[in-house]
């Protein structure tokens, strides 16, 4: 799974991005800190994936990840080339989905790009910028299109009237969200018209029919609640559908350099629950509509694994290795909970615990599997 990390210059990108991956990402109180993309990982804590480990004790645990692309902060006019980061709007193209985080804290030593600090603008901003973006990704393919017409009319007629329905659309100033594939079908249309035009979105790799996160990024002190810059993005999310996670990312980078258990003492202090790294991670995977499996490598390894909901048990085999796909045989299952319950594999087995599985079986969130296969 790969999140994009969008957001004006010094809106507190790359705090989040080190925050989140510990992978010291340069940070700095000027526009344009972030010249190159910076990439980095995640982990998401599982308290399942953590009782596993304590019970069999493995020589490794991996848990599941999320990678995490940082870009260049975006500024009015970025798809005509101001500032940096129309360069880099492509290193996006390919995530899973958008993180938008918007600055909500006050700063005299970090000047906000514009005069005043308003994140329903902002937001407006990055998403005028994302779909004029866009508009240059259709209006090529429909120029190539409609070259292509002039040999077979018939053959291109269907997508030439998608790709001219989506330059309306973002000509409006719309975003494209309708037809992502993560979106149900388009409303008035049959469902093969609506895929057709959710694959089409998703062949150009379009920014704003992505499925996106807003980031509220607030100062420690406005902590847990937010303030009322927070209150905002909350009503934008709500508006448009997607969920909005608050948090500081200053104080998360500053919490990542602590001691685990200081830095859950000091987070309970602050009325946080969970960090708001953890919080964005979880939201992400609920976002994408992913759960998680587990696997057993004897005593060696213990490993999660994120797949789509409705994954069958063949691909989720594939996950692990495409030999296991490819010679998939059956999967032998347990609930997590159950396998912690019984102690051990074996116990498990004895008590007619485990499950065997064929081909058709759909992967359920928190199962242990053993996957049989022949090469």
């Amino acid at each position: 799974m790969e999140i994009g990390i969008v957001g004006l210059p010094n809106a507190g990108k790359s705090t989040l991005f080190n925050a989140l991956t510990r992978a010291g990402a340069v940070v700095a109180s000027y526009p344009f800190t972030t010249i190159d993309p910076n990439i980095g990982v995640a982990a998401l804590e599982d308290p399942r994936l953590a009782a596993l480990a304590a019970l069999i004790k493995p020589e490794e645990v991996v848990p599941a990840t999320v990678t995490f692309v940082d870009i260049a902060g975006l500024v009015r006019g970025a798809h005509r080339g101001e500032g940096l980061g129309n360069q880099f709007l492509g290193h996006i193209r390919n995530v899973d989905a958008i993180v938008m985080v918007l600055r909500c804290f006050e700063d005299p030593d970090v000047p906000h790009v514009a005069p005043t600090l308003d994140p329903a603008a902002d937001l407006a901003t990055l998403d005028t910028e994302l779909a004029l973006a866009d508009l240059v990704t259709v209006e090529r393919r429909l120029e190539k299109e409609r070259s292509a017409a002039k040999a077979n009319p018939k053959a291109h007629a269907e997508t030439i009237r998608h790709l001219e329905a989506l330059r309306e659309r973002l000509n409006r100033g719309e975003r494209a969200v309708d037809l992502s594939p993560y979106a149900p079908p388009l409303i008035g249309e049959g469902q093969g018209e609506g895929a057709a035009a959710r694959a089409l979105a998703q062949e150009l790799n379009l920014l704003t029919a992505k499925p996106r996160l807003l980031v509220a990024n607030v100062s420690e002190r406005d902590l847990p609640g937010g303030g009322p810059y927070a209150e905002v993005v909350r009503r934008l999310a709500a508006a448009e559908g997607s969920e909005a996670i608050v948090l500081s990312a200053q104080t998360e980078m500053e919490l990542a350099e602590w001691d685990p258990a200081e830095a859950a003492a000091y987070r309970e202090a602050l009325g946080l629950k969970v960090s708001g790294l953890q919080a964005l991670v979880a939201a992400s995977y609920r976002l994408l509509d992913l759960i998680t499996f587990f696997t057993v490598a004897g005593e060696r390894v213990v490993r999660a694994w994120p797949i789509k909901r409705g994954t069958l048990a063949p691909q989720a085999a594939g996950k692990v290795h495409s030999d296991m796909e490819r010679g998939f045989i059956r999967a032998e299952v347990i609930p997590v909970e159950a396998l912690l319950a019984a102690g051990s594999w074996a116990a498990a087995r004895e008590h007619g615990l485990i499950r065997v599985e064929g081909r058709t079986y759909v992967v359920q969130d928190g199962d242990v599997i053993l996957f049989r296969f022949q090469v």
